[in-house]
């Protein structure tokens, strides 16, 4: 068991960084400050869709985008550093609201952490209407860090674990389970880095 620390691993990739406020073995309880995201919703199965929207998020990232000192000038694109986690996150369909299921859903919003030196602002516009850009306030969560291969089945089993385990310690988790995803494909699946992600409630005294 440890108490407070600070996160996010050194390396080439940027990550958002955050405060450990808890760790029991996998299960961890973070603070995240406010963060900017590049988001799009997708249909199909966890796979179909976690590739359409990677695909769609890189093209933005990758030169399908507007830079903002462009706009008002001769238009011209910006190529944006990628971060690390791909967020994958199932909604429910129509109004695309939360649900606490990942097996079986069918509509996703995936998102990239944009590089903590842009503001809303000055980050370039997406030419891709289905991209858009949000600002995210800060938040807690509850956290479980796994590995290896990644089916739906599995990744249920992992949200309904961390959501008993955040009720063992008196928190309410909130929002939809998400799945943090860190390495590309071609990563050997035991050194993968996976982790599933609850938003917790404010504590109540």
């Amino acid at each position: 068991m440890a108490g407070l620390g600070f996160g996010a691993p050194v390396t080439a990739t940027e990550e958002p960084k955050f405060v450990r406020l808890l760790q029991e073995g996998d299960f961890e309880w973070r603070r995240y400050g406010p963060t900017i995201v590049a988001e799009v919703l997708v249909d199909g199965d966890l796979d179909s869709a976690s590739s359409r929207g990677f695909r769609l998020l890189a093209g933005y990232i990758f030169g399908g985008n507007q830079a903002v000192s462009a706009v008002s000038a001769a238009p011209r694109s910006e190529r944006i550093a990628m971060t690390a986690p791909v967020t994958v996150e199932p909604r429910l369909p129509g109004q695309a609201g939360a649900t606490d299921r990942l097996a079986g859903a069918q509509r996703w919003r995936v998102q990239f952490t944009m590089p903590s030196r842009y503001t809303l602002a000055s980050l370039p516009h997406p030419t891709n209407p289905a991209v858009t850009l949000r600002e995210l306030p800060g938040y807690e969560c509850a956290v479980l860090t796994f590995s290896g291969f990644i089916t739906e089945a599995k990744v249920q089993a992992k949200a309904d674990a961390l959501r008993a385990w955040a009720a063992g310690r008196s928190r309410r988790v909130t929002g939809s389970p998400q799945l943090w995803r860190y390495d590309p494909p071609w990563t050997l699946p035991f050194m993968r880095r996976h982790e599933l992600v609850f938003e917790l409630a404010p504590a109540t005294h």
